[in-house]
């Protein structure tokens, strides 16, 4: 395995793969084989452009024969930063049979997120989308290979030519012999929710992910007749492989890409392509069971709409249904491995009101309290987890991978949970400092270290606060000296830090002293019950 990584223990993976969860195939193949079997079928469709298997193949190998050509080679990071566009797809199959490692990026990312991905993985390349909603990742890139030494390639999906970038339209090569990947090996890598200062990488190998899309893919019943609709960014585990956009390829169905997640776009999109499964998290259903009252869009091919990301209300999940006339299918998932999610035989409470059962019978879940021992059904405590797609260890984190897992292998998620006496999960909450804003996981402690760079903020917390529409949004408690700044001030300046728009503050309060525990440190809970409170028009300044 790629140094850096680390693997499941010997006894484990032998086990995997006596039991076939672990089967040898890389993802490379796992494209070749769908493109052997479903040719001329469309594979992937964006807009008006519609791509088969065989092309997607096609491209694929071109496309690795390329960037092996500007020199990209076996085991080398690529850092991928690109919207839902069918590049995505055939940079990430080209990389898979080159034996490169893709880094997973997402295109709210800026300079700290980039930069950060960049040094921490020895990224030798940087693919990113050019000029993209209003901003320039050209430059972005520039500055950061100014300050990188390891990474000397820039390619760009748009933006005009540029001597010093590399369009990847022109990274295209007559197919020569490729390398045979070990499927025990590293394929690519995604990133952690964000529960430290910037984001720790998660590797996923062959076997492991492929074991993952096949499951799921399994439980779903995917089929060549299913059209998937890629609502959420390609880079979430959960468009990319729950099953997503690798378990519908493996499946022989369609993967139809969104540019946005737009009730509009997406209802048309599912009208016209006849969707048959889609991924969304809460905030996202809700703006669509809005739309849902008004529209038009024959909506009718519908038949499974997997909801994640965040906490599922119950009043929300209980109007799915019913409005879509397709099956609900709640996802509590991890980038760092575990899904469990319900089925369609399972009783509706146990759909509304629980995140289902584990993906996998291999995998092995504890409860835990405070002190270690494992609780009842019922008890909430701390979710730990190990198993055939859960990772053993971040990448070149050996000092957080001592305190993030047990020393027998446990993966310590962070989350409060219970089991129901059927085996079902219900998360109740976490202990790590996050926000989930949207499903887009914020990092306190980052907020604030930006915060109080500011030279009138003596002292910052970021604590969540209950919204209907994003399940949870970020609010700041500041003490400052001399007059405070505005919230709209202060979005400035994190954003010219070059902090990511998702995790700017979107409501500042201003006390005189942040509130301690008897240990002394910030007392969060504190904090979040007094934002939960009525607002008095003089201390709020809404964003």
């Amino acid at each position: 395995m790629l140094a850096g990584c680390t693997p499941w223990p010997t006894e484990a993976a032998e086990h995997y793969r006596a039991r076939g969860l672990w089967r040898g195939q890389d993802l490379g193949t796992l494209l070749r084989r769908a493109a052997a079997q479903y040719g001329p079928a469309p594979a992937l469709v964006h807009g008006e452009r519609r791509i088969s298997y065989a092309e997607l193949d096609r491209w694929a190998d071109r496309m690795a024969a390329g960037f092996a050509r500007h020199g990209i080679r076996a085991g080398d990071r690529i850092v991928v930063q690109l919207p839902n566009v069918p590049e995505f797809v055939a940079v990430c199959f080209a990389l898979f049979r080159l034996g490169a490692k893709p880094v997973f990026a997402l295109t709210a990312h800026r300079s700290q997120e980039i930069g950060h991905l960049c040094r921490s993985t020895g990224a030798v390349a940087y693919v990113l989308p050019g000029v993209y909603r209003g901003f320039d990742h050209r430059e972005l890139a520039r500055e950061i290979r100014a300050s990188t030494p390891d990474l000397r390639l820039l390619f760009t999906l748009s933006g005009g030519r540029d001597d010093d970038l590399v369009a990847l339209s022109t990274v295209q090569d007559e197919p020569g012999g490729l390398p045979e990947q070990d499927a025990s090996d590293v394929a690519f890598f995604l990133l952690s929710g964000g529960t430290t200062a910037l984001p720790k990488v998660i590797p996923r190998t062959h076997d492991d992910y492929a074991y993952q899309v096949r499951a799921t893919a399994a439980v779903l019943g995917m089929s060549p007749s299913d059209v998937y609709l890629a609502v959420l960014p390609l880079e979430f585990n959960f468009a990319w492989g729950c099953p997503g956009v690798i378990g519908t390829l493996a499946s022989g169905g369609t993967v139809v890409l969104a540019d946005d997640a737009t009730a509009d776009d997406c209802f048309a999109a599912i009208a016209r392509e006849r969707v048959t499964v889609t991924s969304v998290v809460p905030s996202v259903a809700q703006l669509w069971l809005e739309a849902a009252e008004w529209t038009d869009a024959d909506l009718t091919s519908l038949r499974v709409m997997q909801i994640g990301g965040a906490k599922l209300q119950r009043s929300l999940a209980e109007r799915i249904a019913p409005a879509f006339g397709c099956e609900l299918q709640q996802v509590f998932g991890m980038a760092e491995g575990l899904i469990t999610l319900t089925r369609s035989d399972d009783r509706p409470d146990v759909v509304i009101g629980t995140q289902g059962r584990p993906l996998s019978d291999a995998d092995e879940i504890r409860i835990v309290g405070e002190d270690g021992r494992d609780l009842s059904p019922g008890d909430v405590g701390e979710l730990l987890t190990r198993g055939p797609y859960t990772l053993r260890g971040y990448y070149r984190a050996p000092e957080h991978n001592a305190v993030a897992f047990t020393e027998d292998g446990f993966y310590r998620s962070g989350d409060l949970a219970r089991l129901t006496e059927d085996g079902n999960l219900v998360i109740e909450g976490r202990i790590k400092d996050v926000v989930i804003r949207g499903g887009d996981k914020i990092s306190a402690a980052e907020v604030e270290g930006h915060l109080l760079s500011h030279p009138g903020i003596l002292r910052a917390a970021v604590v969540g606060v209950p919204d209907d529409f994003l399940g949870e949004r970020t609010c700041a408690y500041l003490v400052t000296a001399g007059a405070p700044p505005t919230l709209h001030d202060l979005k400035q300046a994190l954003h010219q830090r070059g902090l990511a728009d998702y995790k700017l503050p979107d409501r500042v309060e201003v006390i005189d002293a942040l509130p301690v525990t008897p240990l002394g440190k910030v007392d969060k809970k504190a904090l979040a019950l007094l934002a939960a409170q009525p607002r008095t028009p003089v201390a709020n300044q809404k964003g």
